[in-house]
Order: structure tokens, then C-alpha cells, then sequence
């Protein structure tokens, strides 16, 4: 094989699966638009998503993006409210400890609440990129590997 030659991938069994980029459906999700098609409305509410896409119809009851938005918000509201505020601490030594609250609490409240749909809407995004529970055509059941019933 030569640099120049491109492999092509192999795929067995089923039909081939269409693209979808990983990168273009979480910042569509990041922008509460549909990953599928990108036009649609991803929320009807501010965290509850829309059951169907009104552009494409595609299905979101199945999405489970549970603990991890709040987990990134957490995350980043964290470094940057405790960043700022070791910042500040250093360059304003004269602010008393009641200062830094006033300001540094509305701040972390402000930055979560902005943040957690966006990042909720990436995790949606995420999980239909990559197929992941039911995005793929297949069902949420888990696959133990044998059909019998143990009634």
C-alpha cells in the first residue's frame, strides 16, 4: 500500500448507515437545534425536550442525557468561579470576604443556569452522533447475550 492509496472500510451485514459527524451535532445541539437536520426546535421547555423534531421528525423520547449536563456545568461554572475569585483575591486584597460573595455567588447562579440547556443539548447531540440509546434504530434494552426466560 502507498501513502497516496486511501483503505477503504469494510463493513459486513446491514445496510450502510449514514454519516454523522460528531462535531456538526453537538454544536447543533449546543445551539438547541435538532442534531439531525439542524432547523428544527430541540427543547419545548427549558431542559424538557421536544418528543419529535417538527422539521424531520426525529424521535427524542429515548435521549438520556441525565447527570452529565449538570456534571459539565458543575465542572466549568467551578473553574471559572474559582478562578475569578482566587484572581480577584489576589489583585484586590483590600474586598472583604462579604464582597467576594455579593459578587461571586450571582455569577456561579448566572453562568449554571446559562449554561445547562446548551450543554444538555450537546449531550443530545452527542448520543444521536453515536448512535447511543436508541438513536440507531435499535432498541434501549440491554443485550445479556441469551434469549431464554428464566419465568
Amino acid at each position: 500500500m502507498q501513502p497516496d492509496d486511501v483503505a477503504e472500510t469494510i463493513r459486513f451485514g446491514g445496510a450502510p448507515e449514514t454519516e454523522r459527524p460528531l462535531n456538526r451535532s453537538m454544536t447543533r445541539g449546543f445551539l438547541n437545534r435538532c442534531p439531525a437536520c439542524g432547523s428544527g426546535k430541540l427543547f419545548r421547555s427549558y431542559l424538557k425536550p421536544v418528543d419529535h423534531c417538527a422539521a424531520c421528525h426525529e424521535d427524542y423520547t429515548h435521549q438520556r442525557a441525565d447527570d452529565l449536563p449538570p456534571y459539565l456545568v458543575i465542572f466549568i461554572v467551578g473553574h471559572v468561579a474559582l478562578g475569578g475569585f482566587m484572581m480577584t483575591d489576589m489583585v484586590f486584597t483590600e474586598w472583604s470576604s462579604w464582597f467576594h460573595l455579593a459578587i461571586w455567588i450571582p455569577i456561579t447562579l448566572i453562568l449554571s443556569l446559562l449554561l445547562l440547556q446548551p450543554i444538555k443539548g450537546a449531550v443530545i447531540g452527542l448520543q444521536w452522533a453515536l448512535r447511543m440509546h436508541g438513536f440507531g434504530g435499535k432498541g434501549n434494552e440491554p443485550d445479556h447475550g441469551h434469549q431464554q426466560d428464566y419465568s
